[in-house]
């Protein structure tokens, strides 16, 4: 499904097999999940994407092929691949263990053809093998939601007791399945009326569930923000403590409209987290499967890429849409 002009249908095509060079693995594609970062670079929130593109960056796929100096994965095995696809090893934010701020990094389904597709390319070094439990459309998700409400959660710091989750889609949903694992008390803001995503954060162990409009029962030690609706960013303020943390998960975000500084002040901080490190990606596949996440999943056909994309944009997907190619 080729994305040739931004805010325009993606329509479906044929290209010519690729084949692995290097370091490279090809992939027939099993499942791909359906991520809010595909809509923004749809709708031209995000800049200068490779033209004509292949979007995708939660794939699931089985090595059909190596190139020659692959290693790394067997033919037959199922690999994931994440969103970041390269980085230059050299730069200083990669020799000070932040590659994902790489001068240099290229993304799947950005930059680099992803997969929305039968098969795709990736470098070896930038997959990783997937857990087993959970078939090719419950593994998706994982692959971005679950990395980068990770490294949101991650970076929300330590002594987080009291955890607010804005915008209860495919990345809150699963690291809520986390953090309530891991003992935490776990409060999820939704659309306002949004009874059904409210609903699903329950039954997945939240002790609270409300409209991003309320403010929780009790106050907050960090807040991860996955909606990209910067007026949440001031609600969450008002919501956590003393010292608590604001986490913007999201790669665009609308304007945040001016707020008064004392919503800040008492050591509370607002961040933002960017793409994610092979590390966060090692991590918390280990501990999706030591918790036993388990993601709920909208299945659509390839065919239905742009279904998937309107579904998501208007709120009417609970969980993960994720695409089923190959059988998967």
């Amino acid at each position: 499904m080729l994305l040739e002009r931004v805010g325009h249908p993606l329509r479906l095509g044929e290209l010519r097999l690729p084949e692995p060079q290097g370091r490279q693995v090809l992939l027939r594609v099993r499942a791909c999940g359906v991520c809010r970062t595909d809509l923004h670079i749809y709708e031209g929130d995000l800049p200068h994407p490779k033209l004509p593109l292949v979007l995708g960056h939660e794939v699931v796929g089985e090595v059909v092929a190596l190139g020659p100096e692959a290693s790394r994965f067997r033919l037959g095995q199922r690999v994931g691949v994440p969103w970041l696809g390269y980085t230059c090893g050299r730069c200083r934010y990669c020799l000070r263990g932040q590659e994902n701020l790489c001068e240099e990094a290229r993304f799947t389904g950005y930059t680099l053809d992803g997969g929305y597709a039968e098969y795709t390319l990736a470098h070896e070094d930038y997959c990783f093998a997937l857990p087993p439990g959970l078939d090719d459309l419950e593994a998706a998700p994982l692959l971005c939601a679950g990395l980068i409400g990770y490294r949101a959660y991650r970076l929300a710091g330590a002594g987080v007791e009291r955890l607010g989750l804005y915008g209860f889609g495919a990345a809150a949903h699963l690291i809520a399945q986390v953090a309530v694992f891991q003992g935490k008390k776990v409060y999820a803001f939704t659309r306002p009326g949004d009874t059904q995503a409210q609903q699903l954060a329950l039954r997945l162990g939240a002790v609270w569930a409300g409209g991003s409009d309320q403010k929780p029962p009790e106050p907050l030690d960090a807040a991860l923000i996955f909606a990209p609706v910067g007026a949440l960013v001031p609600q969450a303020l008002q919501a956590v403590d003393k010292g608590g943390v604001v986490v913007c998960g999201g790669i665009h975000m609308s304007e945040i409209p001016a707020f008064p500084y004392r919503l800040l002040w008492e050591e509370r901080a607002v961040r933002s987290v960017a793409n994610l490190t092979r590390r966060d990606g090692e991590e918390f596949l280990a501990l999706a499967a030591q918790a036993k996440v388990r993601p709920q999943v909208q299945p659509f056909a390839l065919e239905e890429a742009d279904l998937a994309l309107h579904a998501l944009r208007e709120g009417r997907v609970h969980g993960a849409a994720v695409l089923r190619v190959g059988g998967g």
